[in-house]
């Protein structure tokens, strides 16, 4: 007999911790290895944890809606037979709990860094986590100090501070004050109002499942972060059609994938960043920070009706073949739940496709960190003039509109207007007889 330890995966670079939302098999339940054994939630997705092993369930050291930190124990699995060989060559290669602390402190520290830091006048640590989301939520520093932490030294957690904005949003009509522990100066805070709503016996109270409070709370988030401006251009994309109706088929034969517009509207996006690097950015308080890779979000419904943005990386890169894999292996996964957490990080500017649901244009909320996310309309057979050597005339064209929000605190109209353009004459220039 032997015990093998499972222990949550490092699952992603800025994703330390994870929550249980449901035990898949329980003590006493065989388990074979790489099947699921518990799912897990992040800020950013849903995924499982699968056994390394054949075995059985012996313990679950975690309950369900627990947080559990990366690289902890989580479960223990007796094996045995052929298994405890395979098991204990596993158990050396198993990271040691002070190397994940030594980790945790290299990325805090890195990040520390190469981040521009707020609340430079408090004397306490904070975590980037814990100081993002006071600046989201207009916590003060005095407000921040004064919040109990229950982390190794008395430092606030991630679960300390939204412990403490659900007891500020339990009274709306009150006006909180808060003593500063540098001035003793009451601090009074902002009031908020809920504006009441009348429910009637035949109306249902459905609560907002996890995903869609996240959803929620980022969208609101976004709109008190950044000045949305949007910018919009009708574009002709008739030779894209063709083209596209021509080749889809022996696309689909040749490379066993099918062949969207998605990818094609990606590589003239990915193509214009080149251009205007000044779209591909992020800003953290009064720096912007200009991002090396270009890394594409692409917004993708959930069968529930949630939403969830799967990041291409490196789209600059890829050519049309490899586009239309990358976006079609996302799609896929995030249709099926798949989708790992690093798979939704590190974007640097999203494209969603609006036109999906009929949709001629939106006006899309930006994804933070990031300047810009462009909504692509729906394609549709319109009348337009058409110029020639001989003259003009009406005839029946593909058009669709281009739907560009962008922050107005670092991107102007000149750049998020001349941006949009990009895409647009990128998107008319469509060479017909290119290959794939």
């Amino acid at each position: 007999m032997a015990r093998f330890e499972l222990r949550l995966p490092k699952m992603g670079e800025s994703v330390a911790e994870a929550t249980i939302t449901n035990w898949l098999k329980q003590v006493g339940d065989k388990i074979e290895a790489d099947e699921a054994v518990l799912e897990i939630a992040t800020d950013k997705v849903d995924s499982e944890v699968p056994s390394e092993v054949s075995g059985i369930l012996v313990e679950q050291l975690f309950g369900k809606d627990d947080l559990v930190q990366v690289g902890q124990v989580i479960a223990i699995i007796e094996t045995e037979g052929d298994s405890a060989s395979k098991v204990k060559s596993i158990e050396k290669t198993v990271i040691p709990a002070e190397a994940i602390e030594i980790e945790k402190t290299i990325d805090a520290v890195r990040e520390a860094v190469l981040t521009p830091q707020n609340f430079s006048d408090s004397d306490k640590f904070f975590s980037p986590l814990v100081k993002n989301i006071a600046k989201e939520e207009g916590i003060s520093v005095s407000e921040l100090e004064g919040i109990p932490g229950s982390g190794k030294e008395g430092r606030v957690t991630k679960e300390d501070i939204l412990k403490y904005i659900e007891n500020r949003k339990s009274d709306d009509k009150k006006v909180e004050v808060v003593l500063s522990p540098k001035s003793a100066e009451p601090i009074p805070q902002k009031t908020q109002h809920t504006v009441p709503v009348s429910v009637n016996g035949e109306d249902e109270i459905v609560e907002m499942d996890r995903m869609r409070k996240l959803i929620s709370g980022y969208m609101t988030a976004s709109l008190q972060t950044s000045a949305h401006v949007q910018s919009f251009i009708e574009v002709d994309v008739t030779n894209i059609v063709k083209w596209r109706e021509k080749v889809k088929a022996t696309f689909e034969k040749r490379e066993g994938e099918k062949l969207t517009f998605t990818p094609i509207f990606m590589e003239a996006v990915a193509k214009a960043i080149k251009d205007f690097p000044g779209i591909n950015i992020s800003v953290e308080g009064d720096y912007i920070i200009r991002k090396k890779n270009i890394n594409l979000g692409m917004a993708a419904a959930l069968p529930n009706g949630n939403l969830i943005v799967p990041v291409i990386k490196n789209a600059d890169q890829l050519n049309l073949v490899g586009m239309a894999k990358a976006v079609n292996d996302l799609a896929n996964r995030a249709k099926t739940g798949k989708l790992k957490p690093d798979d939704t990080q590190g974007g640097t500017y999203t494209v969603t496709n609006v036109g999906t649901f009929g949709s001629v244009f939106g006006t899309p909320i930006i994804n933070q960190p990031q300047v810009g996310i462009l909504a692509l309309g729906a394609i549709r057979k319109v009348p337009a003039v058409i110029e020639t050597p001989e003259g003009d005339f009406i005839g029946i064209r593909q058009k669709m509109f281009l739907s560009h929000s962008y922050d107005h605190r670092v991107v102007d109209g000149a750049l998020g207007g001349s941006f949009v353009k990009r895409v647009a004459e990128y998107l008319e220039a469509f060479d017909v007889d290119r290959d794939f």
